[in-house]
């Protein structure tokens, strides 16, 4: 250990006559070798396990965003291309429940803080500023964020920080703080909400995209939104090597949603160059 530190420049250990404890240098160098080891055994198990057939039980866990919108509509596909696979699936928008139950393969959006979770990378989501026909209809469509305060907006209460919409002008991102009538603690509720004409909503694409192609949604304000990309994870614990059911599922998700295909069908997290802006 002390030739290790030696080679670093940094001390690892605290030592004491009593104990040893990490170091905040040594608690990051210890979390990231972790990861390291656990994609090298991952790697061993790869070779290993490739002329095995995926089969058995997959527990997956899912939002309800994704697994509604788009995970539960590609799952014959999977089992037409799996069929020894079983899956049992939760739907559930509490990360938490994913560890509580033990899942095999956790699908998950956003930033991840556990060390203890290895990630693949899916692919990104975006955030649309949109409404329904029918209440730009009745109310008229904003053409600047200031016009937003006019209008009745929709929101998710179980995430405060999205009350708060950002948008790109030339001193830089200048955040509204949004209100309206009717709110709700989950996504597919405020969606059912603006398709309904009840409010101007912001989404992520993985949710309304369909409604958009479908012509139910109207994406507004593009050229004033600013894009904050979303990742899509999956994710499973370090340590722990992934069987062929599970890596045949994280080669599917990454195949069937790597290039966002919602957003290619709806065109509704493209944005229009910042020239089109209407003052």
């Amino acid at each position: 250990m002390t030739r290790l530190e030696d080679r670093l420049g940094a001390r690892l250990l605290q030592r004491t006559t009593r104990r040893l404890h990490l170091t905040p240098e040594g608690e990051a160098f210890y979390m990231r070798s972790r990861r390291i080891l656990a994609e090298m055994d991952d790697a061993e198990a790869e070779v290993l396990e490739a002329g095995v057939r995926p089969q058995g039980l997959l527990r997956l866990h899912c939002g309800s965003a994704f697994g509604m919108h788009q995970l539960a509509p590609a799952i014959p596909l999977f089992l037409e291309r799996y069929p020894q696979v079983g899956l049992d699936i939760t739907i559930s928008d509490d990360p938490l429940a994913a560890v509580e139950e033990g899942v095999d393969l956790a699908i998950r959006i956003g930033a991840l803080d556990e060390s203890s979770l290895v990630a693949r990378r899916i692919c990104s989501l975006e955030r649309v500023i949109c409404a329904a026909p029918s209440y730009l209809a009745q109310h008229g469509t904003p053409r600047t964020p200031d016009e937003l305060h006019q209008h009745n907006c929709l929101w998710i209460t179980s995430l405060p920080v999205l009350r708060r919409w950002p948008f790109d002008t030339d001193d830089g991102i200048r955040v509204v703080h949004i209100d309206g009538n009717v709110v709700a603690n989950n996504a597919e509720t405020v969606l059912q909400l603006a398709v309904a004409g009840v409010g101007i909503t912001r989404l992520t694409d993985v949710i309304v995209g369909d409604a958009i192609g479908r012509g139910e949604l109207v994406p507004i304000l593009s050229d004033w939104h600013h894009v904050e990309p979303v990742p899509l994870y999956a994710t499973y614990p370090s340590g722990r090597n992934l069987s062929p059911k599970t890596r045949a599922m994280v080669d599917f998700l990454v195949e069937r949603f790597g290039s966002a295909p919602w957003r290619t069908a709806s065109g509704g997290g493209r944005r229009r160059p910042v020239s089109s802006r209407s003052a």
